[in-house]
């Protein structure tokens, strides 16, 4: 009873104050059990506190876990020896089986250490198909030299990262395709029997599959595969919609701060205003009639009617100043929009370069300036698959903000501007800029974009 009076707004008062009394009479933990009275749902409710990994770590780890699993038999190394020479096969095979699965493990640590972090090149790409299939390889060859089902279990592993690698449909079919590759593999498995002749005891070597049990062993790993596979596509898709939010987020927190400097500049337009029309014309009205006052009146009075005109002038004058002020320092500040966007990035390190004082007297310039630092990034992240990004505005003498960016992606032999571009350049347009484009392929992406500034501060 008492932890639900402590949710409204009666009894929460005498719940704290009974939590008060006890932690008072009780020496341990007094702190912690304040800090539970003070908000009962905290204390009953708070998780328990789970390191910080995103789904990629989780999956790597996982696939890390199972290839280590998978090496346990390794550990009877000598009674491995003992197998394969009473199969009368080669005892070096167990050091060939050792080689392949140390080397499984080190490709799959390298295809894994930056899975998802950026969009790889093709040349990265091709290099990716290869260690897949130096992957399948030795999950094989393993299979075939163990004579188990070793080498599907650690298919499972490389279905993991497939969705990460290839296309979905692509990867779907390379998951359906691997496990079909261990027909072989379970056809040659034999096995030792023994028989007694003429009461001697005879051991004999047989293969103990079919095509038949080959083809639904393999069957039956498929169904492991897809799950762990359809696990790391909903790992993909949740990591892709994070780095959407991120983006949304970085965007969106870029067009409040243009918002708050489009206020505060409207807000010190608007006093300006009222200073100059207001307070202005009456005290240019005051000044008249003291002025006219200084005429009518003789000797001491008259000392007072100056002395007053005097100050009303010099109040006149400080008024105007201060109109003056506000009208030269009402320009947006873009320095914090600009840092807010570039920052957070994954997989991309954005080098930004702006003014001492970045600031822009027109908003709609200033939202044209956002607009195109946006676009850039987005292509960049999309599209380049590069590493860097430097970004760098600066004023010419001709009182055009100038943006300049350039990247270490892949570039392209023939550009097609999509919709992105088009925007961009159509936005410079209407306010008298222009862009210009250099690419080729394996060399990056250059971009050149000048928009004319009226007011710059």
């Amino acid at each position: 009873m008492a932890l639900a009076l402590g949710h409204d707004g009666v009894g929460a008062p005498k719940l704290k104050g009974r939590c008060r009394r006890f932690a008072r009479s009780t020496p341990i933990a007094t702190s912690d059990f304040r800090a539970g009275c003070g908000s009962p749902s905290r204390a009953y409710d708070a998780p328990m506190a789970w390191p910080q990994f995103n789904h990629v770590q989780l999956l790597r780890y996982a696939g890390l876990f199972t290839f280590a699993c998978v090496g346990i038999p390794l550990l009877r190394y000598d009674a491995l020896v003992e197998e394969m020479l009473v199969k009368q096969r080669p005892g070096y095979y167990v050091d060939l089986w050792l080689a392949c699965y140390f080397l499984f493990g080190l490709v799959f640590w390298f295809l894994t250490h930056n899975l998802g972090e950026r969009r790889p090149t093709w040349p990265e790409r091709i290099g990716q198909i290869v260690l897949l299939l130096v992957l399948n390889a030795t999950a094989i060859a393993i299979g075939w030299i163990s004579q188990s089902g070793l080498c599907a279990l650690l298919l499972v592993v490389v279905a993991l990262v497939l969705p990460w690698l290839l296309p979905l449909r692509a990867s779907a079919i390379w998951m359906v395709l691997q496990n079909f590759s261990l027909i072989p593999v379970f056809m040659s498995v034999q096995a030792v029997t023994y028989s007694i002749v003429d009461g001697t005891l005879q051991t004999s070597i047989e293969r103990i599959n079919t095509f038949t049990d080959a083809f639904l062993q393999s069957s039956l790993y498929i169904g492991i595969c897809a799950a762990v596979f359809v696990t790391s596509v909903v790992a993909k898709q949740q990591a892709e919609a994070r780095e959407d939010q991120r983006r949304l987020n970085s965007e969106l927190r870029a067009t409040r701060t243009l918002l708050a400097e489009s206020s505060r500049l409207a807000e010190r337009m608007r006093i300006s205003r009222e200073l100059h029309d207001l307070i202005g014309h009456h005290l240019t009205a005051l000044s008249l009639n003291l002025e006219v006052a200084s005429h009518l009146v003789n000797g001491q009075a008259q000392d007072h009617v100056r002395q007053a005109q005097s100050v009303a002038k010099l109040l006149l004058g400080d008024v105007r100043e201060v109109v003056s002020q506000l009208r030269d320092e009402d320009s947006i500040d873009l320095t914090q929009a600009l840092q807010s966007l570039t920052e957070g990035v994954p997989g991309l390190a954005i080098h930004l370069e702006l003014p001492p004082r970045f600031s822009v007297d027109d908003p709609k310039r200033a939202q044209v300036l956002l607009r195109c630092a946006q676009e850039i990034i987005t292509n960049t992240v999309r599209h380049a698959g590069a590493r860097n990004l430097w970004l760098r505005f600066e004023r010419n003498d001709r009182r055009q903000m100038a943006i300049h960016a350039r990247d270490d992606g892949r570039g392209a032999s023939h550009l097609k501007p999509g919709n992105g571009l088009a925007g961009m350049r159509e936005r410079l347009a209407q306010y008298g800029g222009r862009l210009d484009i250099v690419t080729a392929k394996d060399q990056g992406f250059a971009l050149d974009a000048w928009l004319p500034l009226e007011g710059a501060a």
